[in-house]
């Protein structure tokens, strides 16, 4: 029950940051389920509700979307859970959380080294591909498929719009390979179904808050806070995986 309804808040919360940003959320949501689940069951759970949060996020943002760009990259990410599907991979708390950490790393590369652009369909599709490896690894892809707008001229809108399609793929995914275990006497035990339902609401009423934050700020407000927001929570992290080794 208490494992539940904090699955519920995290939902809402972390919810916020998704609608505001387009990633840091997703990160933080992960991470709170894998700190309360098994890391496999967590990342499914993490799918079916961020999937639902990013639908929604694509409906509210819909008229932005760029929808070339999202073409290529679909292509990228149905060959990587090809490949994947051929693997055995079992996750685990700590490569989920060394996932967790890393990843925001990428927000810090100067932007001369990347030379990506999502408009030019190989990097669209390159992007696709590891951005998804990434997502049914860690369970996030965020600051993966963001290096593919490094050189393109979007707003704030259009990226967090267009990078909501993009995520729900990864989710999809991850429902994809994971989600039988949502069906198993262990996740029944963890989050009976109607927590999960209202938490599907909450994330979606979250992202409707942080919509209304977007509007409120300029581009370069959610350029600045949205690097520093995922660089404290991928070191917080990074230090929680180094205490699983320790």
């Amino acid at each position: 029950m208490q494992a539940s309804v904090l699955i519920v808040i995290a939902a809402f919360l972390t919810s916020i940051l998704s609608g505001i940003f387009g990633m840091a959320g997703g990160i933080v949501f992960m991470g709170v389920l894998t700190w309360l689940l098994p890391a496999a069951l967590a990342l499914a759970l993490h799918g079916v509700i961020q999937f639902a949060s990013n639908l929604w996020r694509f409906l509210l943002h819909r008229r932005h979307v760029v929808w070339p760009v999202l073409v290529w990259f679909a292509v990228g990410s149905a060959a990587s859970l090809g490949l994947f599907s051929l693997i055995v991979f079992a996750p685990t708390k700590f490569l989920v959380f060394l996932g967790l950490g890393l990843t925001p790393i990428l927000v810090w590369l100067p932007e001369r080294w990347i030379r990506l652009d999502a408009a030019k369909p190989l990097h669209a599709l390159g992007g696709g591909f590891v951005s998804n490896g990434v997502s049914l690894i860690s369970g996030v892809s965020g600051p993966v498929s963001d290096l593919l707008f490094v050189n393109t001229g979007l707003n704030r809108h259009q990226v967090v719009a267009t990078k909501a399609v993009m995520q729900a793929m990864g989710h999809a995914s991850k429902i994809l390979v994971y989600g039988g275990l949502l069906l198993s006497p262990a996740a029944r035990e963890a989050i009976a179904l109607p927590a999960t339902l209202i938490a599907i609401a909450a994330s979606m009423a979250g992202i409707t808050v942080g919509g209304y934050i977007l509007d409120r700020i300029s581009d370069a407000q959610f350029r600045t806070m949205r690097r520093w927001l995922v660089t404290l929570v991928g070191l917080t992290f990074l230090v929680q995986a180094a205490l699983l080794v320790l």
